[in-house]
């Protein structure tokens, strides 16, 4: 298993938001790392852990393995559910280029309760068959300058069957390294997630 991971629980916490990092990254990317600040700062409590070991990560196969980076996203919201520190927050997850793939793979899981979903710059159509199961509100945020990505999400769009919707950050690439586009991804993940954290949970 990968690495254990840091925690932040706020004060009262609404919920907490799991991150799922995409290739090539970590539980130490400055961009993950600056929006879990900003959800922090809202009341939401954050983890970011890696999804594989370094190791594992040197195998390319790995790192588009959605099952597998599902499995692991999934492992990581059990243990946090028995953790006396997030044990009865409603979860979220926020996932990044294959992580938000692997987020979209878990929330559709059977009896894996989630409040909402994230994608910043994410491949969701890599989740394939996954979308139509998906139970959790999803937003999916991508840059205006990143054509392909763009119409890669609108595809996913169309095949999920719960609350979603596409917002497009004008002026963005991918990695959002623009000025003010960073912000606005923290800006609407945090909306989203308050949102439906504190909406009635839906028995089943």
């Amino acid at each position: 298993m990968a690495g254990d991971g840091d925690l932040v629980v706020p004060d009262a916490a609404q919920g907490l938001v799991l991150f799922a990092h995409g290739s090539g990254s970590s539980r130490h990317s400055p961009r993950n790392r600056y929006v879990a600040g900003a959800l922090n700062e809202a009341g939401l409590a954050t983890l970011l852990f890696d999804l594989l070991t370094p190791e594992e990560e040197a195998d390319r196969a790995n790192v588009f393995d959605i099952a597998l980076l599902a499995g692991r996203l999934l492992d990581r919201t059990r243990q946090a559910r028995d953790d006396p520190r997030s044990a009865g927050l409603p979860i979220g997850y926020f996932g990044a280029s294959t992580g938000a793939a692997a987020a979209l793979w878990a929330a559709a899981e059977p009896g894996n309760e989630i409040a909402a979903v994230v994608s910043r710059g994410g491949r969701p159509d890599l989740a394939g068959p996954r979308l139509a199961a998906v139970r959790a509100a999803t937003l999916l945020v991508v840059g205006g300058r990143d054509p392909v990505v763009v119409e890669l999400n609108q595809e996913a769009q169309r095949r999920l069957r719960v609350e979603s919707r596409l917002t497009v950050v004008p002026g963005a690439t991918h990695l959002f390294e623009e000025p003010g586009a960073l912000d606005a991804v923290a800006d609407h993940a945090r909306d989203w997630f308050v949102t439906h954290f504190a909406a009635p949970r839906k028995p089943g």
